[in-house]
């Protein structure tokens, strides 16, 4: 017996209900008319194309159909190249005892600021080529233009650079004190009188809120919130006097030469004085690779400089602060635990809102807690905690400050006649009328809210290639395994893979090197007993993860 087939329902419905239907279509399309006459014509215009009146119509069709062609040329050959990447890839993880024989150059994007006479570095050790570029900047220059961090000044003075310059003849060196609405006005003053005893100090806050030259960097993350961030150029107008009156004594075009250690700000300084972002500038440290010359006007001429390379003999904070990650492979728990070592310990606990701790381990898990740094399993993460302290101590946020020395003595390299030649042709009286507006203007931290710091001197550097200390075997092999070039500078070290061991090296070596810092009086109002609720979650809201990079 066959199965009766199953009807499907029926469409009918009641005139009724159908008209209704009608009514509803036609008062929601009369709607939507209405709303599109009163916002406006939102239609897509229609290419009208190149008209016949035109001249050379044809010529520029066929323009037109080539430049097609190309970019469908280009896009095929990047999925060709994306499909080849993967290919590689692949093979790697099949076969990851096959080391890769060769690998394909990276091309450097060029920068908005051409370099002059970039060499091409090959497999060449990029701390000489450092050594190679900063001896061209000096050697050009008719001024120097040492930049320091006004929240440890010494620590950013060179003596190896200071005395390549008064050996090299008749060149002006002038001190910048960068990075001044960091500081305290009190500690900033303090640090004025005390520089300008052996050279012209300028006091200056480069501008960060640049428009580009050209094309927009979308490499580089803008913070949202960024405490103290500096809008409005200080201390621009005396640095220009200072340049223009010894230009008008030499009486011909001079070339000013900016140097300093790495993530002090040479960069952003000269992007000031020419008002738009002309010289590539980032977070990152040791982003200028090449000496690079702009043109502020027909009589002067800056010149931009690498950055110093930092001597393994100096301290272990000295070395956590001016080492860019890219040249000096550090470990981040030990650069963090000899950052703290040589800070205020009441004045951390209070700027980041963590219990007392006795040891550094102990502040990187309460901070990790706090932040939500976590490894899988829910542990602290003790390394991303360490990374974090270490770019904030490096980075143009955190307010720190030192006390400059209780007594002045010149450095060795320094002496009564060179220091007052280096005075001579310069208008110093302006420039201390500049200095004092500057330090009016600028906005800067209360004592209170900043962390004393205990400066650890000089920072030794190396200038000649053949003081830079050559490389281990071991470190060779792993360059040669990760195909590292000198292009690879500015490489974050985040996928690096540290072994049980050396953590367990690493946290024991933390524990041993930390030392409290010696408890000093309070008269001057340095730290602060109490911090309120507000300014608490203002500091918390303030910190932006996006920048965590070693």
């Amino acid at each position: 017996m066959k199965r009766p087939k199953l009807k499907k329902a029926s469409k009918r419905m009641t005139c009724h209900k159908r008209y209704k239907i009608q009514k509803k279509v036609r008062e929601h399309h009369r709607k939507l008319r209405k709303e599109a006459k009163k916002q406006g014509r939102k239609k897509p215009r229609k290419d009208p194309g190149v008209p016949n009146s035109a001249p050379f119509k044809e010529a520029l069709l066929r323009e037109a159909e080539l430049r097609k062609q190309r970019l469908e040329e280009l896009k095929e050959q990047q999925k060709l190249d994306r499909q080849k990447e993967q290919e590689k890839k692949r093979k790697l993880e099949t076969n990851p005892g096959v080391k890769p024989s060769k690998l394909e150059p990276v091309k450097e994007e060029s920068g908005q600021c051409k370099a002059k006479d970039k060499p091409k570095s090959g497999k060449q050790n990029p701390k000489k080529l450092y050594c190679q570029e900063l001896k061209k900047v000096i050697e050009a220059s008719d001024v120097v233009l040492e930049v320091l961090d006004a929240r440890d000044p010494l620590g950013c003075r060179c003596p190896q650079a200071e005395e390549a310059i008064v050996q090299s003849g008749q060149k002006k060196l002038v001190l910048v004190l960068n990075k001044s609405d960091l500081v305290p006005k009190e500690n900033l003053e303090s640090w004025l009188s005390y520089l300008k005893k052996e050279l012209p100090t300028v006091v200056f806050r480069a501008s960060t809120n640049l428009k580009d030259k050209g094309k927009i960097i979308k490499h580089l993350k803008v913070r949202k919130r960024t405490p103290f961030r500096s809008e409005v150029c200080v201390g621009k107008e005396g640095l220009w006097k200072l340049l223009r009156s010894f230009q008008e004594t030499c009486g011909k075009a001079i070339q000013v030469g900016v140097i300093g250690f790495p993530n002090v700000g040479k960069s952003t300084i000269i992007n000031s004085l020419k008002q738009e972002r002309i010289c590539n500038v980032g977070v990152s440290m040791g982003l200028t690779r090449y000496m690079q010359v702009v043109t502020l006007d027909k009589q002067i001429t800056v010149v931009d400089s690498p950055s110093f390379i930092v001597s393994p003999v100096n301290s272990a904070s000295a070395l956590a602060l001016r080492s860019p990650a890219s040249i000096e492979v550090l470990k981040p728990v030990e650069a963090a635990s000899a950052i703290l070592s040589q800070a205020d310990a009441r004045q951390v606990v209070l700027k980041f809102t963590v219990p007392d701790f006795k040891n550094p381990l102990d502040f990187f898990t309460s901070l990790a807690q706090r932040r939500g740094l976590h490894q899988k399993g829910g542990s602290p993460n003790l390394e991303g905690a360490a990374k974090l302290i270490w770019s904030e101590w490096t980075g143009a946020s955190l307010g720190y400050y030192c006390h400059p020395p209780t007594s002045w003595t010149p450095p060795s390299h320094l002496n009564e006649a060179i220091m007052r030649d280096m005075k001579q042709g310069l208008n110093l009286e302006e420039l201390e009328k500049n200095n004092a507006h500057s330090i009016h203007i600028i906005r800067g931290p209360r004592l209170a809210s900043s962390i004393l710091f205990q400066s650890s001197g000089l920072t030794n550097g190396i200038i000649e290639e053949k003081d830079i200390p050559e490389e281990l075997p071991k470190q060779k092999e792993k360059k040669q395994e990760e195909g590292e070039d000198c292009d690879d500078l500015d490489s974050d070290q985040d996928g690096v893979e540290v072994a049980a061991s050396e953590k367990s090296s690493e946290m024991s070596g933390a524990e041993e090197a930390w030392e409290a810092p010696p408890e000093e009086s309070q008269a001057d109002g340095s730290a602060s007993p109490y911090i309120s609720d507000k300014m608490a979650e203002e500091e918390d809201d303030a910190y932006d993860f996006s920048t965590d990079y070693v």
